[in-house]
């Protein structure tokens, strides 16, 4: 059959779109800012009509009604990685969460670990051969569409057209809802304090002409960005990348001419940013997009010479113990991919794996607290292992973690805590026998 014949006998509406999803399901919802909001809403409205139905997702971006109490037993989240719109209902017992590193995600539902019944997804309109892009959010939404028994599809003009690994033919949509808006945007940080812009200066120092990165969005990679300037010939390979990029590829900086893995291409798995962004990828050859099995698997990774991972952490304890995934008993957010890229850069020839986080917590109340302390908190995860972690890097200096002894670790540690937590942290160490 001829694809334009196909598309036109498969389109529905959002709501009859909805009507195909049913009671006991497992669905899988694209996430980042590629989350099909026609679809989802439908579903939302209908969902007084279901019972359990279980939405798989990673990060979505936006307001998530289809997590409100009232909808407790219609519909059930299980996220993979916690965002600020189900946090709450995670930790309050509404919704799930499953541990997982960014890089296995896939697997979870290739090797039917997590069947998928449907896939709920976002993506370009087709080209002349009938292919789709997944857009801005190719890692883990191409294996689940790959994978689940059913695939509705969001056809928006506004996807912007990415390249790579990043296709999927209109054949494989059971019911295609044509849209029409615009992504949502992710702000930059903006503005740099002055602890952010001393980590960034900190961190730069590091990075040698010719790195290939993998820098996520916030404060301190988009500080980071901003210093390099001066450098040459850089490259990305990484789980996601912002408009930081931007300036640098347009400088000249950003050339990928010496990376030993895809050269001259940033890879990524999806992005996150703002229109500005999304119009710079479309159509872009240098552009990139792979699923996170690819892009995240630590030996993939290791293959880019001067591969620098930049990750943050909550707290680091004074053995090099990361925690970036829960405050305490709390659950935070995930590991994502900061296990896959450090232990990724660590083999890398050349290879510079850091953890950068402010020294200090200031607490609304106006109390602080050192990120550097003696031991992790009661119930906090360990998401970077002692044995992993090689820089970590406060605005107070970058402490070099590997193939030191735990009094050396600690030592270190201590000097890039904030002054006022030294003595501190110091009795502490010595009360745990680690100096």
């Amino acid at each position: 059959m001829n694809w334009l014949h196909l598309y036109r006998d498969r389109i529905r509406t959002a709501e009859e779109a909805a009507l195909e999803i049913e009671s006991n399901q497992r669905i899988f919802l694209s996430g980042n800012c590629s989350v099909p909001r026609m679809v989802l809403a439908a579903l939302t409205a209908r969902a007084p009509q279901l019972t359990n139905v279980e939405i798989v997702q990673v990060l979505t971006i936006g307001s998530a009604e289809y997590v409100a109490p009232e909808l407790v037993g219609h519909l059930r989240v299980n996220t993979l990685f916690i965002s600020d719109n189900v946090r709450a209902a995670v930790n309050e017992g509404r919704a799930d969460f499953t541990p997982c590193f960014l890089s296995e995600i896939p697997n979870l539902f290739k090797s039917r670990r997590l069947p998928l019944d449907v896939a709920l997804i976002q993506v370009s309109p087709p080209d002349e051969h009938g292919f789709c892009s997944f857009g801005v959010e190719v890692g883990i939404t191409k294996p689940a569409a790959q994978s689940a028994s059913r695939v509705i599809a969001e056809i928006n003009p506004r996807m912007p057209r990415t390249l790579g690994d990043s296709f999927i033919h209109i054949s494989k949509f059971d019911v295609m809802v044509p849209v029409d808006y615009t992504l949502p945007e992710v702000k930059m940080a903006g503005n740099h304090d002055p602890v952010t812009a001393q980590i960034a200066d900190y961190v730069a120092e590091l990075i040698p002409d010719g790195a290939t990165l993998q820098t996520g969005i916030g404060a301190i990679p988009d500080a980071v960005l901003s210093r390099l300037t001066d450098r040459r010939n850089l490259g990305i390979h990484t789980e996601l990348f912002s408009d930081g990029v931007i300036d640098l590829v347009l400088k000249g900086v950003i050339t990928g001419e010496r990376k030993t893995l895809h050269a001259g291409k940033m890879v990524a798995g999806f992005l996150l940013g703002s229109q500005r962004l999304y119009d710079f990828v479309h159509d872009n050859p240098m552009v990139e997009l792979h699923p996170t099995d690819y892009v995240n698997d630590p030996f993939i990774i290791a293959q880019n010479e001067r591969m620098v991972a930049i990750n943050s952490a909550i707290e680091v304890d004074l053995t090099g113990q990361v925690c970036a995934d829960s405050i305490g008993h709390r659950f935070y957010s995930g590991v994502g991919g900061q296990v896959d890229f450090i232990y990724g850069a660590s083999r890398a020839k050349g290879g510079v794996p850091i953890i950068a986080l402010p020294s200090i917590l200031v607490k609304k109340d106006g109390a602080r607290l050192s990120k550097i302390v003696p031991t992790l908190k009661p119930g906090a995860g360990v998401t970077t292992s002692r044995n992993h972690v090689r820089f970590v890097v406060t605005e107070h200096g970058a402490a070099e973690l590997y193939g030191k002894t735990i009094a050396q670790r600690a030592e270190a540690l201590i000097n890039i805590a904030a002054p006022e937590f030294r003595d501190e942290l110091t009795r502490q160490a010595k009360a745990l026998n680690y100096l």
